[in-house]
């Protein structure tokens, strides 16, 4: 059970930074093939925005998932 909850904190952990680089930096460069997809026009900086925001939003109930498995484990 300790491993997950370990890996449960982790997880949260690199999604919130994730996320927070892609929506809040513009750091497009971590979505993998978007740049060469928004060259080509079938992507665009809203989907992009959009995948860092989702990521930032799960890091975060993850990291809530967590804290209540250490209290209630």
């Amino acid at each position: 059970m300790l491993t997950i909850k370990i890996v449960t904190i982790l997880l949260g952990l690199v999604f919130i930074l994730f996320g927070y680089f892609i929506y809040f930096k513009g750091k497009y460069n971590l979505i993998n093939g978007f740049e060469d997809d928004y060259k080509s026009g079938r992507k665009d900086e809203y989907y992009a925005k959009k995948v860092g925001l989702i990521e930032f939003i799960l890091g975060f109930l993850l990291l809530i998932i967590a804290v209540l498995l250490i209290i209630f484990k």
